[in-house]
Order: C-alpha cells, then sequence, then structure tokens
C-alpha cells in the first residue's frame, strides 16, 4: 500500500491555524469531540460542533485521513476520465475544504471552485486555510454557507463531490439530495463514505439509485448490473497516510501512518473505458502465482496469475494493489 502525504502547503496551513492551541488541550478536544460525534449519529442536521476549538480539533484529527480517502477515489476516476480534464469542482458539505485540496492534487488545472458548507466557523476555517495554498484555484475558492437539508442551488460543475456527507442526513432525505447531487455533476459525481458496513451501504444504495437515473460507474465498479457483494460482505478499500507530529499527538498513537477505509463510487455521464476487474482484496503474492479476488463484469472471482503461463502479467499482478483496475493486459 502506498503511503500518501498530505501536500506541503496544506500541512503547514494546518500547523499554523492550530499552533494557536497547545497540544494537550487540542488532543482533549479531538477526545471529546469524537465522543460527541458517535453519540450523535446519524446527525440528522444537527451541528456538533460548537466552538472553534471543536472546528480545530475536527480538521487536526480527520483531515488527513479524509484528504487519503479522497485523493485515492479520485486517482482511480482520473485513470477512467474521458475528454479534457474537469476545470470547475463542486464540494458539497466541503467541511475544511478537504475535497477540494484532494481534486486540486489530481487535477492541478481545477479553476473554479464551489464549496457548500452549513458551519460558519467551518467555512471560516477553510477560508484561513485556502489562503496559504499555493494553487490560484484554491485561493480563489467560493465558499457559500448551505443547509443541505433545505433548498439550495448552484449551478452544473465538470466534478461533483460528497465526502462522508451521507451518513449524516436523514434517511427521507437521501434520495432527494443523491437527485439534486447528480442534477449539478455536468461531468461526474463522486460520493465517498467510511469503508464500514454501514457505509458502504449507503454508497450501494446511491449507486442503484444514480444507475436508474442513467448514470454509468466509472470506479470501482467494472459494470453497471446490480452489485453482486453478499449481504454479509461489504465492498470497501484502505488508504495509508502519513501522519505528521500533531497528528500523532492529537490521535494518540505512535505509529507514523494511518490507515482510513472507505467505499466510494464514481459515476459519469459518459460511456467507461474498458476494464476487467476491480482488486478487492490485498493480492495473494505466493511462489510463482498471484490471486487476485475480484469484482469483474461477470460477478466476484478468484483469478490466478501464474509466472510459467504468463511472466509478463505475473510482474504485472505483483503490482497491483488492492482498489486498483484490472486492464486488459493484466488479465492474460
Amino acid at each position: 500500500m502506498t503511503n500518501v502525504e498530505i501536500p506541503t502547503d496544506l500541512r503547514n496551513a494546518l500547523d499554523a491555524e492550530l499552533a494557536a492551541i497547545p497540544s494537550k488541550r487540542l488532543a482533549s478536544a479531538t477526545v471529546a469531540l469524537s465522543e460527541r460525534y458517535r453519540s450523535l449519529r446519524p446527525a440528522r442536521g444537527r451541528l456538533f460542533l460548537n466552538s472553534d476549538e471543536d472546528v480545530a480539533a475536527y480538521a487536526a484529527y480527520r483531515m488527513p485521513a479524509t484528504f487519503a480517502a479522497i485523493f485515492s477515489a479520485l486517482v482511480q476516476l482520473h485513470d477512467q476520465w474521458l475528454g479534457e480534464p474537469p476545470r470547475t469542482l463542486l464540494d458539497v458539505g466541503a467541511g475544511p475544504g478537504t475535497a477540494m485540496w484532494a481534486a486540486q492534487t489530481v487535477w492541478p488545472a481545477l479553476e473554479d471552485l464551489l464549496l457548500l458548507e452549513r458551519d460558519e466557523r467551518m467555512i471560516a476555517f477553510g477560508e484561513r486555510l485556502a489562503v496559504r495554498a499555493n494553487a490560484p484555484g484554491l485561493r480563489g475558492a467560493r465558499w457559500q454557507q448551505t443547509d443541505l437539508l433545505t433548498r439550495w442551488e448552484a449551478e452544473p460543475h465538470d466534478l461533483v463531490i460528497a465526502g462522508y456527507v451521507l451518513n449524516e442526513l436523514p434517511e427521507e432525505r437521501r434520495e432527494a439530495v443523491i437527485d439534486t447531487l447528480w442534477s449539478k455533476a455536468a461531468g461526474s459525481l463522486v460520493l465517498i463514505e467510511p469503508g464500514t458496513p454501514a457505509g458502504f451501504a449507503l454508497i450501494r444504495q446511491a449507486r442503484q439509485q444514480l444507475i436508474a437515473a442513467g448514470a454509468t460507474v466509472l470506479a470501482p465498479c467494472p459494470h453497471d448490473r446490480a452489485c453482486p457483494m453478499l449481504e454479509n460482505d461489504w465492498c470497501h478499500f484502505a488508504q495509508r497516510v502519513n501522519r505528521t507530529r500533531l497528528h500523532r499527538a492529537v490521535k494518540g498513537g505512535t505509529l507514523s501512518y494511518e490507515d482510513e477505509k472507505f467505499s466510494y463510487v464514481a459515476v459519469s455521464r459518459q460511456a467507461r473505458p474498458p476494464i476487467d476487474g476491480r482488486v478487492l482484496r490485498h493480492p495473494q503474492i505466493l511462489t510463482g502465482r498471484v490471486v487476485l479476488e475480484l469484482c469483474a463484469p461477470e460477478g466476484l472471482r478468484s483469478h490466478v496469475v501464474t509466472r510459467s503461463k504468463n511472466r509478463q502479467a505475473f510482474r504485472q499482478a505483483r503490482d497491483l494493489r488492492w482498489g486498483d483496475a484490472l486492464l486488459p493486459e493484466d488479465s492474460e
């Protein structure tokens, strides 16, 4: 698993914003926020950030891992993107702007960015981070205070991202919000949720709804048919992110990294380039062979690549990682 580093300008901006709060106090605020957040889920529209310190604690605790997950999903979308790269981005439920930073890392040409967020403290924090960005697109991003549970408007954008948003919406409102998100996607829509059974269930339902609305799935699925995942399993991926000193302090951990598990779906208004499958588990690299667990157009299957049969395919299979697309030349 390749480690992700958050961009240097984002790391410096976070350090600058958090420097005014003693690390022990920030760690205590992080613990309190985490406990309060879990007790309120699903949030059902309620704010759980009660102070500027809460916002800082959230950013210190969650922003690096959230960046890693969104970045990982967008890299897979990038590999399937057709035509000109996206120029405009709509980040819905933006928080401190994490998805915006991840998207700009994948597509540096992004130049028109609109972020919708309901919490004015979070908006202020995100704006202060963006001021320190190297990319002009990030510095010029527009923020709009918006409650997704009310009627809201935004012009269509090439790319629409809603990261860790669906799990905070009342069940009876999710379908309408997803319809609205799709209507604002001139090119592609990406939905990301925690890599848990509950998070995957939300993505699975959204995927079904979007396909019914005419969307084509670009990632992670290699097809637009019914999801073949069994009821006692869930489709998720993991991205490792390097921790900064401050990140380790607020997490109370000693490891230099953490793994963020996530589920996602990326859909488009255009047809996809063909892939033969998606790697759903860590590949088993054995002597002379690699065993891959795949989601393929025909459903879930195991695929064994042997060195004796095809040395080139074997070398390619050894380089595959959990979450990678299996291209036609990889499956020979």
